[in-house]
């Protein structure tokens, strides 16, 4: 008989191993639709729509999928979830037309609302004062977005692009067995039968979920568009073959995902709030550093013409994108330890409703990047974009919390000076 410890290792292990498996998954389009894009002359937007649509799916499936976690345990509900994204994913290797890409992509998406569920499972197996911890682990397996840059782009090049799907699927198929076989249920978790889904969805009337919600559109939402576009961009912007560009897109995936853990270790040390205000100052100002395009000037003087050069080199950009993916993996961590602070009885449905609104930030940020590029030409014009959203929450948690911040703060985070 496995003691409380055990179990709360093995859930915490394999569920992140699931997560990141599903995350895997969720991100293969952005490697996968280069050379889609390549063989079915797609533009911009297209391309946007295309790595975006499983991110729909994954956004929308949220809540509902955490109030069924609240109601009927995580255990079967991530299981069935796995399970029921492993034939979608093998067909996609056989798909020739966009609308099949599109179709297939919505039930591949599923896999992406695995989030809210693992979350809430997760969060109800530890004490208070280490959920942000574990949280933070278990949101680490947002680095299956850098894991399918090392592992898609070696497939791609050396099979084509048709063996991704069908080496996902059984990496999915097999995942989820050991899941099951490793994890456990505990029905003290569920919450009360008597409870409906209409009072669940109470909480769609709080102005803080609304709040957080727009947190959570930069900090997750920013970092799935992104880790979808990346690749591409530096094969536009700086030349790379689709093997260098996914490597260097994966400088900002990698931390985005592998340093959750630690932005739940700081969250829980300090606080949810103080935490979050400085991951969306440092943010804002990587993003306006970001935002400029590659600009030569001639300057008139009175010696003659001046040439001017100003833009990023590729080492100055990537190092500005692990500093955002870093800052962003923090804040991922900090707005779920807000939600275990302020809602631990209703953690599956609130982390479903934040989870939704962040995700459908990554399923709609990819298309307006795409539109941006053909509309504009700029590259640099996708951080611009970010640069302005990122001003709405800094904003919004100003008025809110930095201005009421005594009355409001939460446990362990002292006033900012």
């Amino acid at each position: 008989m496995a003691t409380q410890t055990q179990k709360q290792i093995s859930v915490l292990t394999l569920s992140t191993l699931a997560f990141t498996t599903c995350f895997t998954v969720w991100m293969m389009f952005a490697i996968i639709g280069i050379p889609i894009k390549k063989m079915l002359s797609l533009n911009e937007t297209e391309f946007g729509i295309l790595v975006a649509t499983p991110v729909l799916t994954g956004s929308l499936i949220r809540l509902p999928l955490g109030m069924w976690t609240d109601k009927l345990g995580g255990r079967i509900v991530f299981f069935v979830l796995m399970l029921a994204t492993v034939v979608p994913i093998w067909l996609i290797g056989y798909a020739t037309a966009y609308w099949h890409f599109l179709l297939l992509a919505l039930f591949v998406g599923v896999a992406g609302g695995s989030f809210s569920v693992g979350i809430a499972y997760v969060a109800r197996w530890f004490p208070k004062k280490r959920q942000g911890f574990a949280m933070g682990i278990f949101g680490a397996g947002n680095s299956g977005a850098a894991l399918t840059k090392f592992v898609a782009p070696s497939l791609v090049v050396a099979y084509g692009w048709q063996s991704v799907p069908h080496v996902y699927a059984v990496a999915m198929l097999i995942v989820a067995m050991l899941f099951w076989i490793f994890t456990y249920t505990d029905t003290t978790h569920h919450v009360s039968g008597h409870i409906t889904f209409r009072q669940q969805l109470a909480a769609l009337k709080d102005p803080n979920v609304w709040k957080l919600s727009q947190y959570y559109s930069i900090v997750f939402g920013g970092y799935v568009a992104l880790s979808l576009w990346l690749t591409k961009y530096f094969i536009t912007e700086y030349g790379f073959s689709i093997k260098t560009a996914a490597l260097m897109a994966a400088c900002f995936s990698l931390p985005g995902g592998v340093m959750r853990a630690v932005g739940g270790w700081i969250s829980d040390k300090i606080g949810a709030h103080r935490l979050t205000w400085w991951v969306m100052w440092v943010s804002w100002i990587c993003l306006f550093l970001l935002s400029y395009p590659q600009t030569d000037m001639v300057v008139q003087t009175t010696k003659g013409e001046f040439a001017l050069h100003i833009g990023l080199n590729v080492w100055v950009f990537t190092a500005l994108l692990f500093v955002l993916g870093l800052c962003w993996a923090f804040g991922k961590a900090s707005v779920f330890k807000y939600i275990s602070d302020e809602y631990p009885d209703n953690i599956g449905v609130i982390s479903g409703i934040v989870g939704l609104m962040g995700g459908l930030g990554g399923f709609v940020l990819p298309i307006l990047f795409g539109a941006i590029v053909d509309l504009t030409g700029i590259n640099s014009g996708i951080f611009m974009l970010m640069y302005g959203i990122t001003w709405v929450s800094l904003i919004w948690m100003y008025l809110t919390e930095v201005r009421k911040l005594p009355m409001i703060r939460t446990a362990g985070a002292d006033p900012l000076e």
